[in-house]
């Protein structure tokens, strides 16, 4: 009977273990500019337990640093969502994507197609305001 309980003592110990108060992460994350940019990390920051997020507008990578004994990936995924950016397969919902700026409308290819542009030649002629 002993035995049972220092096995089940060193589970437990293995568990809190593995807790780690600077997990790092990253997801993709879909969107077109930096007030996406802005977003995304705010929407990250904003969730209990995230100390870091850097979101890169080319990569649509999303690097993460947070407590995981406070959130976990899918909570901060679910921010993300929340505030209106897709999340690899997950979508956020139209709601959310509706309040996201015209000019962020990331799956609209109009929209996906003048951030190209823009990238093409940088400071062109500014039209493109927010």
């Amino acid at each position: 009977m002993k035995k049972l309980l220092v096995i089940a003592l060193m589970l437990t110990g293995s568990i809190t273990f593995a807790q780690n108060k600077n997990a790092k992460a990253t997801t993709e994350v879909d969107g077109v500019c930096m007030m996406c940019k802005a977003r995304i990390e705010k929407a990250c920051l904003n969730t209990k337990g995230v100390k870091f997020a850097q979101w890169d507008v080319k990569t649509h990578q999303l690097s993460l640093v947070f407590d995981e004994r406070k959130t976990n990936l899918k909570t901060i995924e679910s921010s993300v969502l929340a505030a209106g950016h897709d999340v690899k397969e997950a979508k956020a919902t139209d709601e959310a994507y509706a309040k996201v700026h015209a000019c962020c409308k990331y799956r609209d290819e109009d929209v996906k197609g003048a951030h190209k542009e823009e990238e093409q030649h940088e400071k062109g002629d500014g039209h493109h305001h927010h």
